[in-house]
C-alpha cells in the first residue's frame, strides 16, 4: 500500500511521463496540442483522461447544469454517432444520465480499457498507447465537427 505521499509522486510521475510521450505530437490542425487538458473550446464540454488501479477511460463530458442545453447537445451527439465511432474504431458507452459529487447530472461518451493499472510501470507502455490513439482520433472528429458544436453553445 503506498502512502499518500507516494501515490502523489506517482501520480505526477505518470502524467509528466505522459505528456513527455504525447509532446511531439500535433492536433490534426497542426497545432501543438496540450493533450492532457485538451481545449474543446466550450464551457462545460470536457475531454478527460481518467486513470484507475483497475482501468482507463477517455472521457467526453456534457456538463451544462441546463437539462435543455444538455439535450440539445446529446441529441447532436447522437446525430454524429457513426462519424465518431467510425473514427474512434469502436463505438464506446454512450451515457446520457451520469452523477458524480462535483455534478449532480451530465452526459458521457467513454471509451476504456479494463484490466489496466497506472501504477504499474509494466502496463503504462499500453495505456500511452491506448489514449494516444483514442486523442488522435477524437482529435480528427473534434476538429471537423467542433464549429457545430459551438454553435450550439451560443
Amino acid at each position: 500500500m503506498l502512502s499518500k505521499e507516494a501515490l502523489k509522486e506517482k501520480n505526477t510521475a505518470f502524467w509528466n511521463d505522459f505528456k513527455e510521450f504525447m509532446r511531439p505530437i500535433r492536433s490534426s490542425n497542426g497545432r501543438k496540442m496540450a493533450w492532457i487538458s485538451y481545449p474543446t473550446d466550450i464551457r462545460h464540454i470536457y475531454l478527460r483522461l481518467h486513470v484507475s488501479k483497475s482501468e482507463v477511460a477517455l472521457q467526453f463530458d456534457i456538463q451544462y447544469k441546463d437539462a435543455t442545453v444538455r439535450a440539445v447537445f446529446w441529441e447532436q451527439m447522437n446525430e454524429l454517432k457513426k462519424v465518431l465511432t467510425d473514427e474512434m474504431g469502436e463505438e464506446g458507452e454512450w451515457i446520457e444520465h451520469c452523477w458524480s459529487d462535483s455534478v449532480p447530472d451530465f452526459c458521457r461518451i467513454q471509451w476504456k480499457r479494463e484490466g489496466l493499472n497506472y501504477l504499474k510501470e509494466s502496463d503504462q507502455p499500453e495505456i500511452f498507447e491506448f489514449f494516444k490513439e483514442k486523442l488522435i482520433a477524437f482529435d480528427a472528429f473534434y476538429q471537423e465537427f467542433k464549429d457545430i458544436l459551438i454553435f450550439l453553445a451560443k
